[in-house]
């Protein structure tokens, strides 16, 4: 399918997809100790598999598992519903670039024995028991897709984007039952647990799938905002529209869709990314108002077509280094990932990287490690050199690098 008829049936199939609500059922998650090691979960959202690699060092690949294994049920479920078929081949022909959506984010309970998964194509999400491969429970989203995830400091809460529904989902880690939900803007993407568990922030992109990306048309992607919740209540605590900030400082033909993000140690600032844009700003959170801009280099064999920029992305990825002096950002339709030193903005050197598609940081501090999606590899940046240290092969297109606990002695579930 052509990209121009992909957008179009997306677009038909919207009042479809966001019609119905599916609704959630439970079952309980063993809760045993262990001595745990320290690791990364890689999702490879293509393929439906998750790799778990060393979170320092040489990021050896330590186990695999298979996020998908009741695939069958699913697929029956969807076959035999006319709206679930149709949401699951937008999802494919759209955001899924002709695939299917198997794995967009991923932790690991506090005891570490299960990975909690959140499945796009199958707008679920679903706990897998590490020791079997087996699901402990599983809760469909409302809507027809789930997206990125948050998981609370205390590690018990996880909170989940049903992205065709407008709504945040929170809940238990280890039941799978919901403590309760907000309601965001349009299509809610990033989702980020303040330090001290108190607020969820939630990032509402929009509409990513249209070819109405010229500037003069950004007024057509929906309702983005920034929606900032109380984590007990689940009730508004604010709501910031970047557009109205965007506009103070000029910047009035750049898209207002906030997709990652990260806090400064303290949270007084937000670094953020929007659509379309090859660099990302600060946000000051105590003066609500754009403090810097950050342009990063353009990839001259990147094509100016914005239509052919994969869900209106341009840059997707940011982290911070745990002391706050450097950023690592994914330049995903540039081909590189670079390190930015926070107190200058000055960029280090560019790291070839094929369609990278998160950064995130080692278990130690030391490194950024970034998914290249183009190539399936994970690649380890050094905060201090800014330079690539190694690359690892992983599964097909992987996407969100979560750091995790498994048993210390885990290296693959049994029959996976």
């Amino acid at each position: 399918m052509s990209a121009f008829r992909a957008r179009h049936a997306a677009s038909m199939a919207a009042a479809l997809v966001l019609a119905v609500t599916a609704p959630a059922t439970v079952s309980a998650a063993p809760n045993a100790s262990a001595d745990l090691r320290e690791v990364m979960f890689v999702g490879n959202n293509w393929e439906g598999t998750a790799d778990v690699i060393k979170s320092t060092g040489d990021f050896a690949k330590v186990g695999r598992i298979n996020v998908i294994p009741d695939k069958d049920t699913r697929m029956a479920e969807i076959n035999a519903d006319p709206i679930k078929w149709i949401a699951f081949m937008t999802i494919r022909n759209s955001v899924g670039e002709g695939h299917d959506q198997f794995v967009d984010d991923m932790y690991s309970t506090p005891d570490g024995r299960s990975m909690v998964v959140s499945r796009p194509s199958f707008a679920d999400v679903v706990s897998i028991d590490l020791a079997s491969g087996a699901i402990n429970w599983r809760f469909p989203v409302s809507g027809y897709r789930a997206d990125h995830m948050a998981v609370s400091p205390d590690g018990t809460r996880v909170a989940v984007s049903a992205s065709t529904s407008n709504t945040v989902h929170v809940l238990d880690i280890n039941t799978g039952k919901q403590a309760g939900s907000f309601a965001t803007g349009d299509k809610p993407h990033e989702n980020i647990f303040t330090s001290d568990g108190k607020q969820i922030w939630n990032m509402a992109i929009g509409d990513v799938n249209t070819a109405t990306d010229a500037p003069w048309l950004d007024w057509t992607k929906g309702d983005r905002k920034i929606t900032v919740v109380d984590a007990a209540t689940f009730k508004q605590v604010k709501v910031i529209d970047m557009r109205e900030r965007l506009d103070a400082i000029g910047l009035t033909d750049y898209s207002d869709a906030v997709r990652p993000a990260a806090f400064s140690p303290d949270e007084s600032k937000l670094y953020f990314q929007v659509s379309f844009f090859n660099g990302f700003f600060e946000y000051d959170i105590a003066t609500d108002r754009i403090t810097r801009t950050k342009t990063l280099p353009k990839n001259p064999a990147t094509s100016t077509d914005r239509t052919t920029w994969v869900n209106d992305s341009r840059h997707h990825g940011i982290s911070m280094k745990p002391d706050g002096t450097k950023l690592c950002v994914a330049g995903t339709m540039d081909d590189y990932a670079t390190v930015v030193d926070r107190a200058t903005l000055q960029e280090g050197p560019l790291v070839t990287a094929s369609k990278p598609y998160w950064a995130t940081v080692s278990g130690d501090g030391k490194s950024c490690v970034v998914s290249e999606s183009g190539a399936d590899q994970v690649t380890a940046i050094d905060f201090a050199t800014g330079r690539k240290t190694v690359s690892v092969p992983v599964g097909d297109h992987p996407q969100r690098v979560r750091l995790a606990h498994v048993p210390a002695n885990w290296t693959g579930a049994a029959g996976h």
